[in-house]
């Protein structure tokens, strides 16, 4: 509800993870905050088609295939070939309610105003927000974010139908779980899906231009993640380029490829990217343009070429993940009122929710030797973890990155069960500027995942140990000659 007074120090256009944390920041620092939001609730995408449905199959799928392992096999879990889908996610409406009310309570009690409609910029100071009912309020403020969010880029060669050929906001309508499934993409979104599908049964093969998926990840992990995939009957076909996807109209997809090959499965799946929301916000009003790839351009600070406006979350292109996205948020506030940057930036956590789980923080081993000339790694497999045996989960591994003295940790990586919770004891021994040694003289409850750390820790160490008694070798016999 839009109070009389409508002259705000901050207007926030969307209310998804970017959204809400550029509200809460600049309420903070005492400013009235206004954020706009087409829908009834809070959440923006992440809630109706992403992050929450996504994750919320997910958890079912882990659930159902762990149940067996961790039973011994004494039980059997099993579908029928027509199961709904709608039926393996009872729990999303519990799920995005608790969710939605959650946000909204951090809004309410950062005293931040709300209000349903479309914005649109009329000036560069300027937004004209129209509700449900066609009525329209203008609001002025000192600064904006606009945090409005993506939809799937769909490319022309695909025909997609949302009943045979589906994208990433329209997959989870499916009617029934297919026997097959092609995924175009070797994304996050894409390989999250694919996982998550090839888990409950379903055949699926991964198509993409690319030789491997995720290729921003650390190689470890990709490979601990196609081990699981193909273990799982999954597939991935890499250096395959697309020509053009259609149904044949009767029962099947068909994706051709430029070599000449088809494929064929019960449905298909794209996701390719996605398009910032941008075209009904008026931003050539505010001075704006977008890039040839359809974002805004931003400085470090989220800032665009008008520096009252910034650009957060999915708007601005990659990492497009919610992690970064809040960070992105709470970045821009606290540039547009303090003009400096906390001390934790460039420490943002990523987490993947594939089956397995990936998670990264700071440099992987390449980033580490392109920037220190080479690096010190040590390794764990889960398989040496007593917690993961009793977890049935003992695929995985959890990695540390050292500087090439061994002393200094650069990053850590993680695949398998818990990845993206474990990497926070990461993240804080990077901000806090933690060595190695520490992991390795840290005590650890047992059994747990998280002493992981400690024998990868040790892994170095000994590492280390070996160099340097090398060294002393080479120098004692140089002296002696």
């Amino acid at each position: 509800m839009i109070a009389t007074n409508h002259d705000y120090d901050v207007v926030v256009i969307g209310s998804g993870p970017a959204g809400q944390n550029a509200a809460v920041e600049a309420a903070s620092h005492g400013a009235r905050v206004l954020i706009v939001e087409r829908e009834r609730n809070v959440g923006g995408a992440c809630v109706q088609y992403g992050t929450i449905p996504s994750k919320t199959l997910r958890e079912t799928a882990i659930t159902l295939t762990a149940f067996r392992r961790r039973s011994g096999g004494v039980y059997e879990i099993s579908h029928d070939s027509q199961l709904n889908i709608s039926s393996l996610m009872t729990r999303l409406d519990e799920v995005v309610n608790a969710h939605q009310n959650a946000a909204q309570q951090c809004l309410d009690m950062a005293n931040v105003e709300r209000a349903q409609g479309k914005a649109s910029f009329v000036s560069p100071h300027e937004v004209e927000i129209k509700d449900v009912t066609g009525s329209t309020t203008t609001v002025t403020a000192q600064h904006f974010v606009v945090a409005t969010g993506s939809r799937p880029r769909n490319p022309p060669n695909v025909d997609v139908d949302h009943e045979n050929i589906f994208d990433s906001d329209s997959v989870l309508s499916m009617t029934y779980l297919p026997a097959s499934l092609i995924v175009l993409g070797g994304g996050v979104i894409a390989c999250e899906y694919a996982s998550t599908f090839a888990s409950l049964g379903v055949k699926v093969t991964i198509v993409d231009k690319w030789p491997s998926p995720l290729g921003f990840l650390d190689s470890d992990l990709v490979e601990v993640f196609l081990a699981q995939f193909r273990s799982n009957g999954g597939e991935f076909r890499g250096g395959s380029v697309v020509s053009s996807v259609d149904w044949d109209g009767v029962s099947a997809a068909r994706v051709f490829l430029e070599d000449g090959e088809v494929l064929t499965a019960d449905k298909a799946l794209i996701a390719q990217g996605r398009v910032a929301n941008l075209e009904q916000l008026g931003i050539e009003n505010a001075g704006l343009e977008a890039t040839d790839r359809g974002l805004l351009a931003v400085n470090e600070f989220c800032q665009t070429d008008v520096p009252h406006v910034y650009a957060v979350g999915d708007t601005i292109g990659p990492p497009a993940l919610a992690s970064a996205s809040m960070e992105q948020g709470r970045r821009a506030m606290y540039h547009a009122f303090c003009g400096e940057l906390h001390a934790s930036d460039g420490l943002i956590p990523a987490g993947i929710f594939t089956i397995p789980e990936l998670a990264t923080v700071g440099l992987t081993e390449e980033q580490a030797i392109s920037q220190y000339g080479g690096a010190m790694v040590g390794k764990v497999d889960f398989s040496r973890l007593a917690r993961a045996h009793i977890m049935a989960s003992p695929s995985g591994v959890l990695k540390l990155v050292a500087d090439p003295t061994g002393h200094k940790l650069l990053g850590v990586q993680i695949a398998g069960s818990g990845a993206t919770e474990l990497v926070h004891l990461g993240q804080m021994a990077l901000l806090n500027d933690m060595t190695i040694d520490t992991f390795a003289t840290t005590i650890f409850n047992f059994p747990t995942m998280a002493e992981g750390y400690r024998l990868a820790a040790l892994e170095i160490i000994y590492r280390r140990k070996a160099e340097s008694a090398s060294t002393n070798v080479k120098c004692e016999t140089s002296t002696a000659l």
